[in-house]
């Protein structure tokens, strides 16, 4: 794009505003270097570690709609030190330092942690913000050698250092998940994280742009990262932390919490766009058919993911048309849904935000202001749109989501399908790859606040085209809670702003590739995922476009799969000669030598729902993400900053008591894995595959991987516990129906990890929440459940209670007590009985605690 760089200069502070005077924790600029436009600059602290910066002009305003509530700051009197003069102040709040210097020719800003060597964040001198056309820049210092994480959905590794990102989103059909840019989210969240400390950087806008993160280099102005927008001007905020976590909390204070999926969500998820294309079978009887052999193979499946294919016109042209239902493949939706309800499987229906000159209702939404206007022809904006196979479009419109008509018209159908049964609405394809910024939109949807400086600027450009994805959003998530207000309201979205995941629970990593690489880069998108609050993520295992996989990557994926916070095998491929329109789907029992094992993995999967929900609601709560790197809260161990772990790729946290790894070659019949120190008195892992070792944290491990065997790598912290279900689909507690007979979620175990020889004093205690697994957040009640224990030679002593004051009862009353395979202890307990059961298929201790009544 062209470069129409400028740097104001000539600043001064500006008199006519309150925070001025030397006590405020706030600076307000002026520029003064052009008569024709006053450009102003501002900084304020909003928390302790929270500060927010502006750089504004007439041309250049701030972001009409920004992507998170404009912050107001919350600071105690008195909570800041200032200091200043006439070009400069100085702010110290609690342990963190924020200079602001304007005796240069642009605006500096210094963040710091008290007594730290060096600053945490630094602009370029003399270019740290800048116009650039109708956008703007952002200069500050690049720190070599460090981790760079962020930007919502990046290409692996997930350490994005030295590297050119588009900020902008695109339906990226079988992405190469090393090369590929854009992919399908935009949240231009930059997080720099060191030893010693973190910054991070957000800007509000949902324009486009690019940030390169040390990726050019200048003789002039040394190493820089630089964060460029496409229109209007900048609202950053910026935050500093010791660690990820005071990072990611202190950004979810600001953007939201991650909402609560469903209960029922954290089992399989199957799909596949084959079978709702089917004309004969009827999809509709090849779906109740998948349901069934489910249930002939033993294996648990929570809900199916319903691709477009219901909705394809029964009549050529055959385009997808939202909304409606194609009544040769699904003569009774109704009842069709019913059906697959006594089945035992909920339904997720894929809806896209457009429509094609061929949908019923296209003339009319033309006629109503639904879709944008195109300012060359006053007219409807015509748009090339996917509706078929792959590579094949249509003309029509995209949804304008500013409009009080596209709202409601989406609105009214997504409750209309609920109402029908739908139980998850899967907004798909809403990345918004319009090809004109000067498409106007309507601006007249009641959310939307249209500034008085804007009145006269609908430009699609200037609002962000990704506003939409995030409207998009809050259409669906508004119908299911107008619909149903009792239920938790399940939108899954495909692309995503930080605003989004106000509305939408739940997210993904997009029309993915078959292959090893595939698999283990989606690892690193995992964790920048989770970093950036979409952390109810997954993956199509298997990859959704590409070749069948290999028995044995099918398996491994599964098994890596299976261990992280959204588990989905859903597909379209499209290769081998298989129909561009229907394509081919993957099955877990595809593979009959395989079967035995993928059964176990995904009984595995359901009998650790307890665990896995307990690490969302933790989310819900707190922003501290399921999947997390390896580093995280291991800041102190050197050895996480190395490249190999920095990337993020080969291994995981889920949780604080698990560490994944993986198997990402075919053939290999050994792993790799880094067990992370937590101090001197940091116990180690127990392997919880054979041959069930303990090992020492702060090594490196190698250890027995065969795919019919052990499976992939996971490893328990000592001291850690797990709580577990049954290991099949039950009936959450806040359930209204069984229409399935599914058994009651009436059963819990806990398994412990104590060290091998005696604790001494030191009892090792563990934290997990439930709830009824569906109410609306609002109304939602969470109780709480503690574990402890400590060890000695001949026995392990555990503590257990349970805080359900919040009005939520669990169904269970005992607790199970499982040891770890070859601990041949026994089990004993002060607030309560406890029985020795007979030993497990895998020889372990088992042990039944009944509480003693309160």
């Amino acid at each position: 794009m062209p470069q129409q760089e400028r740097v104001p200069s000539l600043w001064v502070a500006d008199a006519s505003e309150a925070g001025v005077d030397g006590a405020s924790p706030t600076v307000s600029l002026r520029c003064a270097d052009d008569p024709k436009q006053l450009f102003q600059f501002t900084f304020e602290a909003l928390r302790s570690n929270v500060f927010r910066t502006t750089f504004t002009s007439e041309s250049h305003p701030l972001p009409p709609h920004p992507s998170i509530p404009r912050p107001v700051a919350k600071l105690d009197a008195g909570a800041a030190t200032v200091t200043g003069s006439a070009t400069g102040k100085n702010i110290r709040i609690a342990d963190v330092v924020a200079e602001v210097d304007w005796s240069g020719s642009a605006p500096l800003v210094t963040l710091s942690l008290d007594g730290a060597e060096a600053p945490l964040h630094e602009d370029v001198p003399d270019r740290s913000y800048a116009t650039n056309g109708p956008g703007v820049a952002h200069y500050s210092r690049y720190k070599r050698g460090t981790l760079h994480v962020g930007l919502g959905e990046k290409a692996a590794p997930m350490d994005i250092s030295g590297r050119r990102f588009q900020l902008s989103t695109t339906d990226s059909f079988g992405y190469d998940v090393y090369r590929t840019d854009p992919l399908y989210k935009n949240i231009p969240l930059l997080i720099n994280a060191t030893p010693s400390g973190c910054v991070a950087l957000f800007s509000t806008s949902h324009s486009r742009g690019e940030y390169s993160i040390g990726a050019e280099m200048d003789g002039m102005w040394g190493r820089y990262k630089v964060y460029r927008q496409d229109f209007g001007g900048l609202e950053e905020i910026l935050i500093v932390g010791k660690t990820l976590k005071d990072i990611v909390t202190a950004y979810a204070d600001l953007a939201g919490y991650p909402l609560l999926v469903p209960r029922w969500a954290f089992g399989y998820l199957s799909g596949g766009m084959k079978y709702s294309m089917l004309d004969s079978p009827r999809a509709s009887e090849a779906l109740i058919e998948l349901a069934q052999k489910m249930r002939d193979h033993d294996i648990p499946c929570s809900a199916y993911q319903m691709s477009s294919g219901y909705t394809v016109a029964e009549e050529p042209p055959k385009t997808r048309n939202v909304f409606t239902w194609n009544k040769h493949r699904f003569p009774d939706p109704e009842g069709f849904i019913n059906e697959y309800h006594r089945l035992g499987m909920r339904l997720i229906a894929n809806v896209k935000p457009y429509v094609l000159a061929n949908h019923p209702e296209y003339e009319k939404l033309k006629k109503a202001g639904a879709l944008f206007t195109d300012p060359r022809t006053q007219q409807t904006a015509v748009a090339r749109l996917w509706s078929a196979g792959g590579g094949e479009s249509g003309e029509g419109g995209h949804i304008d989501f500013t409009s009080a008509a596209g709202f409601k018209w989406w609105y009214d159908g997504v409750r209309r399908l609920r109402r029908e049964g739908i139980d998850c609405i899967w907004n798909d394809n809403n990345e918004y790859t319009i090809t004109d910024d000067e498409w106007r939109c309507a601006l007249d949807q009641p959310s939307i606040q249209v500034p008085d400086n804007l009145q006269g600027r609908p430009q699609v450009g200037l609002w962000g085209r990704n506003l939409h994805t995030e409207l998009h959003g809050k259409a669906s998530h508004d119908a299911l809670v107008d619909e149903d207000p009792d239920c938790r309201p399940f939108v899954l979205t495909r692309s995503a702003t930080a605003g989004t995941m106000r509305y939408a629970c739940s997210s993904w990593s997009g029309d993915n590739m078959t292959s090893w690489e595939s698999m283990k880069g989606a690892n690193a998108l995992s964790l920048t995922a989770g970093m950036c609050l979409m952390q109810c993520y997954g993956h199509d295992i298997g990859g959704f476009e590409g070749p069948q996989p290999s028995p044995e990557l099918l398996l491994r994926w599964i098994q890596l799969g299976a261990l992280s916070p959204r588990f989905a095998i859903n597909c379209f491929k499209t290769g081998d000669g298989n129909d561009n329109n229907v394509g081919d789907v993957i099955e877990p029992w595809m593979y009959p030598s395989i079967t035995p094992l993928v059964r176990k993995a995904i009984k595995r999967r359901y009998a650790m729902i307890p665990y896995l929900y307990s690490l969302m609601l933790i989310s819900h709560q707190t922003a501290v993400p399921p999947q997390r790197w390896t580093g995280w809260g291991y800041e102190a161990d050197n050895e996480v900053w190395t490249q190999e772990l920095k990337d993020g790729e080969s291994q995981y946290w889920l949780g604080d008591s698990l560490l994944v790894g993986g198997v990402y070659e075919p053939g290999v019949r050994q792993a790799r894995v880094y067990l992370p120190r937590q101090g001197e008195d940091d116990e180690g892992f127990v392997n919880v595959n054979a041959p069930y070792q303990h090992l020492a944290a702060g090594q490196w491990a190698t250890l027995d991987a065969e795919w019919h065997g052990a499976g992939i790598p996971v490893l328990a912290k000592v001291g850690a516990a797990i709580p577990i279900g049954r290991d099949v689909q039950v009936l959450s507690a806040g359930e209204r129906e069984n229409v399935a007979n599914l058994p009651l979620d009436d059963w819990r175990a806990i398994e412990i990890f104590p060290p091998q020889g005696e604790s001494g004093t030191r009892w090792s205690e563990t934290v997990w929440y439930e709830d009824d697994g569906v109410s609306a957040v609002a109304k939602n009640r969470i109780s709480k459940h503690t574990i402890a224990y400590n060890a000695t030679a001949t026995e392990v002593s555990v503590r257990f209670s349970r805080d359900e004051s919040s009005g939520f009862r669990a169904l269970w009353r005992d607790l199970v007590i499982i040891l770890p395979v070859g601990d041949t202890r026994d089990v004993v307990s002060e607030d309560g009985s406890i029985v020795s059961l007979p030993a497990d298929e895998r020889g372990r201790g088992i042990f039944q605690l009944t509480p003693q009544s309160p």
